[in-house]
């Protein structure tokens, strides 16, 4: 397989001068294609112009976008990058790519991990080309709906962390390997990933996180532009409760952390995902009895 159909689909929007994801993709081997998602009411938008070619930025419309999000509220907040999440496959298509990778602008690095003798041990990543093209086959070769890397947190824990030994999790957060003829939609105003893989994999569709490769991300709260600014409105609360109003039979908001607790969804998977039983439960016909 080639990756000529294929581009990383970076999310950005009051940072111009910020975009720090594309040196680290350059800096560890990644060649490809890189396009700009950026929205027309981004008041930023002529300084990305005057910093990028047009080649390497995609703008979209935000009220189409915000027109066909449900956002799960009434506020008609701008801010969130549920919109333009939501114009990814659009944008895609447009550009006739077959596959994609959806990145946040933010991310500081990718790595190896594994885990040796209950030791979680990491490397930096120098030939993305190629850990890319491996996690695109993978999406082509399954019918699975979409796959994510690991962030530092799904580490918490060391070998007792919810990866352990795990090589993949129903899970998707932050990162996105993505078909485009394989459309999918985000939820919610915010914490639309979680809401998006909860709701999704509750219908019988997987989404996948593997243990094996970990994006590193700046603090989003310490980061200015971006979701910064509706995190600090909103706060972490109201940010988990939208994934308790998509799934309430399976999503509650709960302290999370030692030291700096803070509140944060936690999903019961068994309550989550469809299962599949085995045969010998079927009820019998009568000339099976």
């Amino acid at each position: 397989m080639t990756m000529n159909n294929f581009a990383v689909l970076i999310l950005t929007n009051n940072r111009p001068e910020k975009v720090i994801t594309i040196k680290n993709l350059r800096d560890q081997g990644y060649t490809g294609r890189i396009v700009l998602v950026l929205d027309d009411q981004d008041k930023t938008l002529n300084q990305y112009k005057s910093n990028y070619p047009n080649d390497e930025f995609y703008v979209f419309n935000k009220q189409e976008a915000m027109n066909l999000t449900d956002s799960a509220d009434n506020t008609n907040n701008p801010k969130a990058v549920v919109y333009a999440r939501n114009m990814c496959f659009k944008i895609a298509s447009d550009l006739g790519l077959e596959y994609f990778l959806e990145l946040d602008d933010d991310y500081t690095g990718f790595r190896y991990t594994s885990n040796s003798s209950d030791i979680w041990e990491r490397k930096k990543i120098k030939s993305l080309d190629k850990v890319f093209q491996a996690f695109v086959e993978f999406l082509s070769n399954t019918n699975i709906q979409t796959i994510a890397f690991a962030q530092g947190g799904d580490f918490i824990g060391g070998h007792m962390s919810m990866f352990g030994d795990i090589k993949l999790k129903r899970k998707a957060m932050n990162s996105f390997f993505c078909k485009t003829d394989r459309p999918f939609m985000f939820y919610g105003l915010i914490n639309e990933d979680v809401n998006m893989y909860v709701v999704d994999g509750s219908r019988g569709k997987i989404c996948f996180t593997a243990s094996h490769v970990q994006l590193d991300q700046i603090q989003t709260q310490a980061n200015s532009g971006g979701l910064t600014t509706i995190y600090l409105e909103l706060g972490t609360y109201v940010k988990s409760f939208y994934s308790v109003m998509y799934h309430p039979s399976s999503v509650v908001v709960k302290e999370m952390g030692t030291s700096h607790k803070r509140i944060h969804h936690s999903i019961k998977s068994e309550l989550t995902y469809p299962k599949i039983i085995s045969e010998s439960y079927k009820k019998l016909t009568k000339s099976e009895r």
